[in-house]
């Protein structure tokens, strides 16, 4: 039987936003726009809440379109299909057949779970078990009840307006509504690592600008046309705008290089990168720097390195990826979708200047003296953030949001 059984998608937040108490609403709220931003091509489409829960009719629209949309939106643990059915015995039954029969999985055992949340209903939860099973029992009796380890479980939530009957759960981004835990500012270069990391941000609820630094003409146009498609990317988990900090690096990084410390120039190259973004990030009412490190992976990413890196810096310094293996960073970026663009071959000022044996464990003294020894080194950081060029990038096509039902206003 066809998916287009289903009339509506039952919305699941995480725990993390269940128990916020009287924040939860707040939460809630966001969370019901940023469902609505991603139903844009959905017109018809209507987020409403009730009985206690969000809902998504979709008024003719197919289920597969709207949870590929929905996979996307933070702050969703899960979802599912759900047909509506009315509050009598036989159409609860009847529906909840339907319901079963159109579940993709294997069925060879199940269980049928009923809420009566209208405690008006003639018969009892223990009953409607009962009631709800044998009428599928009947249709199918090759099945077998399991209530321990069914492989399906029909579920059927009886309120006074309706029954919502349901057995899919598909898994959502989790995490918390984008952007309603602070600002941050991301390190985005071209590799791999940093997208992943500003997509972990942003789904434990951090609103992200990114900043990337250019050495041009060392590095290439290619390069940073590579880096505002991954922002582009990015954009797509965002609110509808995605800021992109562009900062010419040429002038510091080549006088690193001409400083005498060759296996200092990453240390000196990522404490100059933090200045800077620092000071984008107090212009920019940012709290805190988010960045692709991953612990080992790199000279600059071991232990003594990101010390001595990061005591530049006085704002949070966030890292998601720290304990994460490469292979399950790669594996990330593929279901984000950045994997392919960040392989692409083309430089970034990173790459550039890089020492035989950059210094794994450098000593902070010498790299401070390092710096003081470099003439108008500040002044230079001053002028990058002041030539740094903002891209503010937006969807190529704003289509209508979804409509919010009568029912809703409660947010």
């Amino acid at each position: 039987m066809s998916s287009n059984i289903y009339d509506m998608v039952l919305l699941r937040l995480g725990s993390e936003i269940t128990i916020k108490g009287k924040n939860r609403a707040r939460f809630e709220k966001v969370l019901a726009d940023q469902v609505r931003r991603a139903l844009r091509p959905f017109s018809d489409a209507v987020v409403k809440r009730t009985y206690g829960r969000l809902y998504v009719e979709l008024n003719g629209h197919p289920y597969e379109d709207i949870a590929n949309a929905l996979r996307d939106v933070f702050g969703l643990v899960s979802f599912s299909p759900v047909k509506r059915a009315d509050v009598d015995l036989e159409s609860i039954q009847e529906t909840a057949l339907a319901v079963f029969q159109a579940n993709k999985q294997r069925k060879d055992t199940f269980k049928v779970t009923v809420k009566r949340g209208w405690k008006q209903f003639p018969h009892d939860s223990l009953e409607m078990n009962h009631l709800v099973a044998s009428h599928v029992l009947r249709a199918t009796p090759e099945l077998k009840v399991d209530i321990r380890n069914p492989q399906v479980d029909l579920r059927v939530d009886i309120q006074q307006g309706g029954a919502y009957i349901y057995c899919d759960v598909e898994k959502g981004a989790g995490g918390f509504p984008y952007g309603e835990n602070g600002k941050g500012l991301l390190l985005l270069s071209g590799g791999i690592d940093s997208p992943v990391a500003g997509w972990l941000g942003m789904r434990k609820g951090l609103k992200l600008e990114a900043v990337h630094f250019h050495s041009y003409p060392f590095t290439s146009e290619q390069a940073k046309e590579k880096v505002i498609t991954l922002a582009k990317r990015l954009l797509h988990y965002t609110d509808g705008k995605f800021k992109l900090h562009l900062v010419p690096f040429t002038d510091i990084q080549t006088s690193f290089a001409q400083s005498g410390q060759e296996r200092l120039i990453i240390t000196l190259m990522r404490r100059a990168m933090l200045r800077i973004t620092e000071k984008i990030a107090v212009r920019e009412s940012a709290t805190a720097i988010v960045t692709g490190d991953s612990l080992g992976q790199v000279a600059s990413q071991t232990l003594g390195s990101m010390n001595v890196i990061g005591k530049v810096a006085s704002l949070p310094i966030l890292r998601p990826l720290v304990m994460m293996d490469k292979v399950d960073i790669i594996q990330l970026s593929e279901r984000i979708g950045t994997y392919e663009t960040s392989i692409l071959p083309y430089e970034d000022c990173c790459t550039l200047f890089v020492p035989k044996s950059p210094a794994t464990n450098p000593n902070l003294e010498i790299v401070e003296a390092t710096e003081a020894g470099i003439d108008n080194l500040e002044a230079m950081i001053e002028e990058a953030v002041k030539n740094t060029v903002t891209v503010v990038l937006r969807p190529e096509e704003a289509a209508k949001p979804a409509r919010e039902s009568e029912e809703d206003r409660w947010f």
